[in-house]
């Protein structure tokens, strides 16, 4: 890139695989939100909710013991839109104004990170 010059805007191929790469390498969201089958996320369900399996030893308050699904026609994407689901991952909170429950990670991305895992989201059945 030349200095002075804007990054030129991801074409939506780019931005799906930025996308698949943050929500799977990085934030890692299968682990929780993808159902198990003999220890191994069901490609299936992929990133469609799933009882947690993970649980703490003592009582925290707001503890999930299921995650959502995450993907385009989940009761999530319904009450959240994209904007709200693309502001969650950029400030933390939901439309609520709130950050999620545990065990959810806050995370403060920056808005082409965000844009870009809603994007992938989106291609998703």
């Amino acid at each position: 890139m030349v200095a002075g010059l804007a990054t030129p805007a991801l074409r939506a191929d780019s931005m799906d695989e930025r996308g698949k790469y943050l929500v799977d390498e990085i934030a890692k969201c299968g682990t929780c939100h993808t159902p198990a089958v003999e220890g191994k996320p069901d490609p299936a369900k992929y990133l469609k909710g799933a009882v947690l399996e993970i649980q703490p030893i003592g009582e925290i308050k707001g503890w999930h013991k299921t995650s959502p699904d995450l993907t385009p026609g989940s009761r999530l994407w319904q009450r959240w839109g994209e904007k709200g689901l693309t502001d969650f991952l950029v400030t933390g909170k939901g439309p609520s104004g709130h950050p999620a429950g545990a065990p959810m990670p806050t995370y403060t991305m920056k808005q082409d990170d965000a844009e870009a895992i809603i994007h992938y989201l989106k291609s998703l059945k």
